[in-house]
C-alpha cells in the first residue's frame, strides 16, 4: 500500500549504510594491528593534544564499548572506548585525536558544530515525534496536515544530520594537521590515518543520504495529495 518508487533508493542508500558500517569496522580492526611510531595510546595522544591546544581542563574519560567514542559538549569532556583508549595503534590516535577535534571546534566556536549544538533540544523532540505524525498522515489520508507537520519535525532531524557532515569532517582535518606537527604520526602513517577517518565519515554520508530520500519520498507523496 505504502509502496513508492523513492523506495528502490532507499534501499540501495540502506544498503550502502550497512557496507559503510561493515567497512568502518574492517578498517578499524586492520589498523588496530599497526603500531604508531610514536608508541602513544589513544589516551595519551588525546591528552597531549588537548594541552597543545590549551585545553587542560578537559578530561580523557574511558568507556565500555566497541566505538563509542564521543566528545561530549555538555561537560567538556572526550570519552573513549576502552580499545581506543589503552591501544597504541594507527586506528586508536586516529579515533582518539578526532575526538578532541571535537573539543577544539568547541573552544572556537565552530560555526557548524554551534548550530548543531544549538538544533540539538529542538531536533531531539522533533525526530521522536516526526515518525507517528508522518505514519498517521500516511493511513488518514483525510488528515494530510499530519503529513505536512511530520515532514516539516522530519525536515528538522535531515538538517541536523547535514549539519553534522562538515562537523565531522572538519574534526578530522583538524586532527590529522595537529598529529603530523605535534609528532604523534609521520606523513606516511597518515594515510592509515585517513583511511580509519574517512571510513567513519561515510557512516554519516549514507546515513544523512538515507534521511534525506526519506524526506524527498514524503515530500512527493504530499505533493500527490494536493
Amino acid at each position: 500500500m505504502f509502496f513508492h518508487p523513492m523506495d528502490f533508493l532507499i534501499i540501495i542508500a540502506f544498503l550502502l549504510s550497512l557496507w559503510a558500517q561493515f567497512r568502518v569496522k574492517g578498517t578499524f580492526n586492520k589498523w588496530s594491528q599497526v603500531s604508531a611510531s610514536s608508541g602513544l595510546t589513544g589516551a595519551e595522544a588525546a591528552r597531549r593534544m588537548l594541552d597543545s591546544s590549551g585545553l587542560y581542563d578537559v578530561p580523557v574519560e574511558p568507556v565500555a564499548g566497541s566505538l563509542t567514542d564521543h566528545y561530549d559538549p555538555t561537560h567538556r569532556a572526550v570519552r573513549l572506548s576502552e580499545p581506543v583508549y589503552y591501544e597504541r595503534s594507527i586506528s586508536a590516535i586516529s579515533v582518539a585525536c578526532h575526538e578532541v577535534g571535537h573539543a577544539i571546534q568547541h573552544k572556537k566556536s565552530y560555526p557548524m558544530l554551534s548550530i548543531r549544538h544549538f538544533m540539538f533540544p529542538v531536533v531531539n523532540f522533533a525526530s521522536g515525534v516526526a515518525p507517528f505524525l508522518i505514519m498517521a498522515g500516511l493511513i488518514f489520508q483525510q488528515f494530510n496536515s499530519l503529513l505536512l507537520i511530520g515532514i516539516l519535525f522530519f525536515t528538522a532531524a535531515v538538517a541536523f544530520q547535514i549539519i553534522t557532515l562538515p562537523v565531522e569532517f572538519n574534526a578530522s582535518n583538524r586532527a590529522k594537521d595537529i598529529m603530523v606537527s605535534q609528532g604523534f604520526i609521520t606523513n606516511e602513517e597518515k594515510r592509515g590515518v585517513s583511511k580509519v577517518l574517512n571510513a567513519a565519515a561515510l557512516t554519516y554520508v549514507a546515513a544523512a543520504l538515507i534521511s534525506m530520500l526519506q524526506l524527498l519520498k514524503y515530500v512527493m507523496i504530499f505533493n500527490n495529495r494536493r
